[in-house]
């Protein structure tokens, strides 16, 4: 929740012309709502996703959006489960099931976020955690949907905590989850689906971190908010 509209439609116009002159990379820009609509209209080399959707198709739900008003701004793409929204608003597996199901329905790419808290990884239970968080919502999607996400993989433990997850944690994490896709599915379902890694991701640390063959890119929070250092990244890639 960061900038007004003006800020942020110059803020992408600013990402937008960069990306221009970088090849090999799809950047996405998860905006707030209130800009999704502009700055769908104005950039041409990023793809745009929302940052939350609501769990029902329409109705009595004042103050929420649908991934059908999303898809009808432009935006292809919305961030589910993030965990904030898991964190703040107590958003459950059940209810992000059904985000990605509404997405999914109106063409959308759900960016589905997993991760553990730092007493779960204290009790080393971060491989069962991630495990239920994507069996209750994405699992039981059929082959042909599940390739239509993106995983998002968050140590909630290393975000603005000042504890960093090491490389070689990334690593190890980003191939649990693809072992556990292929389990499920298949293995080259598993090595189709690109998996992100959101944990204090900055221009000093992207190069190390991408270098792992298991981290396909990254979901950027604080370092997004200057398009130096959010090219810095996407440079790194």
């Amino acid at each position: 929740m960061n900038m007004n509209l003006q800020e942020g439609l110059k803020l992408a116009e600013e990402v937008d012309n960069a990306v221009l002159n970088t090849s090999g990379v799809t950047v996405i820009l998860g905006t707030p709502f209130v800009h999704l609509a502009a700055v769908a209209g104005k950039v041409k080399s990023a793809g745009v996703a929302a940052q939350n959707c609501a769990s029902e198709e329409s109705g009595a739900y004042t103050g929420e959006v649908s991934a059908e008003m999303i898809q009808s701004t432009g935006a292809q793409y919305v961030i589910i489960g993030h965990s904030e929204r898991r964190a703040y608003y107590n958003e459950d597996n059940e209810t992000l099931k059904k985000k990605v199901e509404l997405a999914l329905k109106n063409s959308l790419t759900p960016i589905f976020c997993c991760g553990e808290v730092l007493d779960e990884r204290e009790a080393n239970k971060q491989y069962e955690i991630v495990k239920t968080q994507l069996s209750e919502s994405i699992f039981h999607l059929s082959a042909d949907d599940f390739k239509k996400l993106v995983i998002a993989y968050e140590p909630v433990w290393a975000i603005g905590t000042g504890k960093t997850a090491s490389s070689e944690q990334a690593q190890e994490m980003h191939k649990d989850i693809r072992n556990m896709i292929a389990e499920k599915y298949s293995q080259a379902v598993a090595d189709e689906i690109s998996i992100l890694y959101g944990g204090s991701c900055k221009p000093s640390n992207a190069g190390e971190l991408f270098a792992n063959p298991d981290v396909d890119g990254g979901l950027i929070g604080g370092a997004a908010l200057k398009s130096e250092d959010f090219m810095g990244i996407v440079n790194a890639f």
